[in-house]
């Protein structure tokens, strides 16, 4: 007489489910979409921007473009400084806002220059006498060299900003007294 062949217990999908479910935590949202980092990724490319920078909260985007490659970074922001700070920071802090009354601020975003090319010496040093309109660095804003003037005569007090430092709208480059 033949061998009568077992057929294997049906398996349970129910059950497999939940546990799924439960293995995979679900993670906190932050940002914009897939499909908006990918309009951003394509912005970059259209206008030629380096970089694209989102915040929120305490977290940050940053899109980096390099040689024709989009790079993207999710890393969360610096913690802010204590409010407990020493008493000699706190005490310099007013000293160091009333020198940059006199400060020459960048009018864009870029990376600041203190000479016109690498082997040539600096446009001004700390004591140098600048006239109104001289040439004091240049900022480079998408592939463009924009000379900064300077707006009044005096004697340069200090130079803020390092040489191939990027700079924003409105920072301190150098305080002239």
């Amino acid at each position: 007489m033949a061998a009568k062949k077992s057929k294997p217990a049906p398996v349970k999908k129910q059950a497999a489910k939940p546990a799924a479910k439960a293995a995979a935590p679900a993670l906190p949202s932050f940002g914009p979409s897939s499909a908006d980092v990918e309009r951003l990724a394509k912005l970059l490319e259209k206008t030629g921007l380096v970089e694209l920078e989102y915040r929120e909260g305490d977290k940050r985007l940053r899109l980096s473009r390099s040689g024709g490659a989009v790079a993207y970074a999710a890393a969360p922001i610096a913690a802010p400084v204590p409010a407990a700070a020493p008493a000699a920071a706190v005490a310099a802090a007013p000293a160091a806002e009333a020198s940059l009354e006199n400060a020459v601020t960048s009018p864009m975003v870029g990376t600041a220059y203190l000479s016109p090319e690498p082997s040539a010496p600096a446009f001004v040093r700390v004591g140098d006498k600048v006239k109104e309109g001289q040439t004091l660095l240049i900022v480079e804003a998408m592939k463009v060299m924009n000379p900064i003037r300077s707006p009044r005569s005096g004697t340069v007090a200090r130079i803020i900003v390092q040489n191939g430092a990027p700079v924003e709208y409105g920072e301190a480059l150098i305080v002239i007294e």
